[in-house]
């Protein structure tokens, strides 16, 4: 009770040393109004240590929605909105009987001296439900973003101005579900970048808010995302279960629910702050260009030796990547889900890139219906943004079996084909070494011209040459008893007389194969022409006809 006490005097103290400096306060006709606002605002801004919604934030190691706000955007740059709104109940004579703030706070920030719209749930208040002009605090931040062309950033906990069946009691009637400001949560993926990060549970419309997102981020140690709570779920599956075995972090950065995951609130920040900086504040401008003190022109050794020359040993794709991109600027999007696509943002001489491999310790680099998905909305990111893409390639082709079909892998390997074909960013293909199939023909035969450079471990075809023997000698094979693996052994020597890159480079099917100490020098050079020539003429078109892309997440 004492510190309850502490908090109003400290409020008090903060308006009596305002009323004494403020002497044209004291003489205005308006002072009762403005200090019983200054006193509202003031009260929001406080914590109050003996609340118990706030004690349960706290006992839950999670930070207040102040203190949120405060850590991720530049200091002193929260300009809010709505300040004042919230809950007030009235005596009959006009006073003040009871107020409470709303549980959304929204307003405009600087972000790395970079304007974002910030909304932010406190779960302190009713969970986050819809309370005290929630929805159109929050309708009017989404559409202050779209109308200004700033980032929207989202930190969820709770609903996110969802309902409660405690309404229908308020209200005295229900109601239609309605998802009032959906329009512009939708076409703002068109225009800006929108992220989110889960500081706790995300529950039906904030599980929505959550992945209406370019990028999405949860804190592992408090975050989670369902549809709909335990309670629920129980009632409606018989199932027992909490919310982690429900929706927790490590599950849904597995499905892809969830891009990233990131140990605590404050990695949270860190990592919206980092995606947020290679993209620009709108479709209508470029990527965000920085100065750079690694060499374009920077060669490494280490490049010559990093993928065996036997083709069945693995290599680490992630270690060609951070030897070649800008020093410290790869960020790896979606890293716990894909079966093995590698997705990501980094610089190339301080210019703003996107990336698709693959790592081939995972599944043989063959494509599945997680992996396409992935690539798929990947691409549309770029595609928006005008952000050029690198493919350093390495595809197999797309999965086969049983397991594939079911999965509908060619629909969705088909839907990516159409993704990369419909995409105009500028983009270059590095052929590390497979590229088979169709799928590896939709990555690196997509764009008039193609711009392209191999390795001198490509290895590509209409099928890989082990299994295209199996294929095509069958017969041959199988008359061979007890010589068959003479005869195959024989049928690879021939094949791999053929099967050098070079051959290829020599019918100009491919301009050129590298010295891979060559490709950040290459790449460098490509990126900045791109920059200079090519996106300039691009964005021209999106700020006369609007944005082509419609994004979908």
């Amino acid at each position: 009770m004492g510190q309850a006490k502490d908090r109003l005097k400290n409020i008090a103290d903060h308006l009596n040393s305002d009323e004494k400096i403020d002497e044209a306060l004291e003489k205005s006709e308006w002072k009762d109004i403005l200090q019983e606002i200054e006193r509202r605002k003031q009260q929001n801004r406080t914590a109050n240590p003996d609340d118990h919604g706030y004690i349960r934030q706290k006992t839950q190691g999670k930070l207040w929605v102040r203190e949120r706000v405060d850590q991720f955007v530049d200091k002193d740059s929260f300009q809010e909105f709505g300040s004042v709104a919230g809950r007030a109940l009235y005596n009959p004579d006009g006073t003040v009987k009871s107020y409470s703030a709303a549980n959304f706070i929204a307003g405009k920030a600087l972000v790395d001296q970079r304007p974002v719209m910030v909304g932010a749930d406190d779960f302190s208040i009713r969970a986050g439900h819809a309370d005290g002009s929630v929805w159109g605090k929050s309708i009017l931040a989404e559409q202050s973003a779209r109308k200004f062309k700033i980032p929207m950033v989202r930190l969820i906990d709770g609903s996110s101005g969802g309902g409660s069946v405690t309404l229908m009691l308020e209200k005295g009637y229900t109601y239609l579900p309605p998802l009032i400001g959906m329009h512009d949560m939708i076409a703002s993926l068109s225009e800006i970048p929108v992220v989110a990060a889960a500081l706790g549970p995300a529950v039906g419309l904030g599980a929505a808010r959550a992945t209406l997102t370019h990028f999405s981020v949860v804190a592992g140690d408090i975050g989670s995302l369902f549809a709909a709570g335990p309670p629920v779920v129980e009632n409606a599956t018989f199932e027992t279960v909490t919310k982690q075995s429900l929706g927790g972090a490590l599950l849904h950065t597995a499905n892809g629910t969830f891009d990233n995951l990131a140990a605590n609130e404050q990695e949270c920040f860190a990592q919206v702050r980092q995606f947020l900086s290679y993209l620009p504040s709108s479709t209508y401008e470029l990527p965000p260009v920085v100065a750079s003190d690694d060499p374009p022109a920077r060669r490494d050794d280490a490049l010559l030796n990093i993928i065996p020359q036997r083709r069945q040993r693995m290599y680490q794709v992630r270690d060609i990547l951070t030897r070649v991109l800008d020093a410290g600027s790869w960020f790896e999007i979606g890293a716990r889900w894909g079966d093995g696509a590698v997705c990501g943002l980094g610089r190339m001489n301080g210019y703003p890139v996107g990336i698709l491999t693959f790592d081939c310790t995972l599944n043989g680099s063959v494509l599945s219906t997680a992996s396409c998905n992935k690539f798929r909305r990947h691409i549309d990111l770029c595609d928006t943004f005008g952000i050029p893409i690198l493919d350093f390639a390495d595809y197999a082709g797309f999965a086969v079996g049983t397991k594939a079909e079911k999965e509908a892998t060619i629909r969705y390997g088909s839907t990516l084909t159409a993704a990369l074909y419909q995409s105009d960013v500028p983009y270059f293909t590095v052929v590390l070494r497979k590229v088979f199939g169709v799928a590896g023909a939709a990555f690196v035969d997509n764009r008039v011209p193609n711009m392209r450079v191999g390795w001198p471990s490509g290895d590509w075809g209409s099928l890989p040459l082990e299994g295209g023997i199996l294929a095509a000698y069958r017969r041959e094979l199988e008359a061979a008893g007890e010589k068959r693996n003479e005869l195959y052994n024989s049928l690879m020597a021939k094949f791999e007389a053929v099967r050098s890159p070079l051959r290829t480079a020599e019918v100009f099917d491919i301009p050129d194969i590298i010295d891979p100490r060559d490709t950040r020098p290459i790449l460098c050079d490509w990126v900045k022409m791109v920059y200079e020539h090519v996106l300039p003429h691009r964005l021209e078109k999106i700020r006369v006809h609007g944005p082509k892309v419609l994004y979908r997440p």
